[in-house]
């Protein structure tokens, strides 16, 4: 049982929750401890918020997933675990990351609070309206940049997260949500609509124009990003711009595995198993990192 209450909790999708070191790594503040307790305790509490969400769907969703080529085994669809230990799943879940959110103040909980009904909203509602579920998806890592700031508020009140992060984020993420529905469209044919309803308003010329256009909004905010004048007086240098093949590699690699090799399903999944697409994140994170510390002192 322990087993299958950890795969529903999906611990692999906890790669999404890497969005809220954003704030500390661009403040300056990875080297310093009690910035990195917090943000890492920010994250402990959305990824238990994540994997309550993700339970709460698979709830919601149970007859559906049962007619679906891989989600049909999941723990809960396949019967290996019980509407009731669901529920009481999600309670265990929702406690701990509320638990957490709590602990971190007064400017983290609102955000928190965000997440989670951005997210029983999409699994009631959005989810069943065209574009917007893609949307709310996108929202979702938009509040993750978000609180990965607000939970270092407490040490550091003028902390704030550039508007081109985070246009960067709502597009990146745009990518990756339109991408995955392309994936479910070609892998339940025709019937998609009967697994997610949106399904059957989407078709692959549209999804792949909507593409085109996130596409090319990610790469351009983040070529943008790294020259303006406030990120260049920021980190007083304009080396910033050496990471953009990094971002643009990675775009085309995953523009690839969507198109050549039929993947998409789970971003997640993807970056864990597509060895040159880690080693390019990897690429990104050492060259913005350089960027950054070069040359910071490293606190006592």
């Amino acid at each position: 049982m322990l087993r299958d209450l950890a795969v529903e909790a999906r611990p692999w999708q906890y790669t999404k929750n890497f969005i809220l070191f954003a704030g500390l790594v661009f403040a300056h503040h990875l080297l310093e401890p009690a910035y990195l307790v917090r943000s890492l305790v920010a994250f402990a509490s959305f990824c238990l918020l994540s994997s309550f969400i993700y339970v709460l769907n698979d709830l919601v969703d149970l007859e559906r997933d049962r007619r679906h080529p891989r989600k049909k085994n999941r723990p809960l669809a396949s019967g290996r675990l019980s509407v009731g230990v669901g529920v009481a799943w999600c309670a265990v879940l929702l406690a701990g990351g509320v638990a957490l959110a709590a602990w971190l103040g007064r400017s983290f909980v609102p955000v928190a609070t965000v997440f989670l009904l951005l997210n029983v909203l999409y699994s009631f509602v959005l989810k069943e309206m065209v574009i917007l579920d893609v949307m709310a998806i996108a929202l979702s890592f938009e509040v993750r940049a978000i609180a990965g700031v607000e939970a270092l508020k407490t040490l550091d009140p003028g902390i704030a997260i550039s508007p081109w992060l985070l246009v960067c984020t709502l597009f990146l993420a745009l990518f990756l949500g339109f991408g995955k529905r392309r994936h479910e469209l070609n892998l339940l044919a025709a019937d998609a609509g009967d697994h997610r309803p949106t399904l059957a308003d989407y078709s692959e010329k549209f999804l792949d124009t909507l593409i085109s256009i996130v596409t090319a909004g990610a790469m351009l905010a983040y070529a943008i990003y790294t020259v303006s004048p406030e990120t260049v007086a920021k980190f007083g240098t304009t080396n910033l711009v050496y990471s953009i093949p990094f971002v643009v590699y990675g775009i085309f690699r995953y523009l690839y595995l969507i198109y050549e090799k039929k993947s998409g399903g789970s971003p997640s999944e993807i970056l864990l198993k597509d060895i040159p697409l880690a080693l390019t994140l990897f690429g990104w994170v050492a060259s913005v990192f350089w960027v950054i510390y070069r040359g910071a002192p490293v606190p006592a």
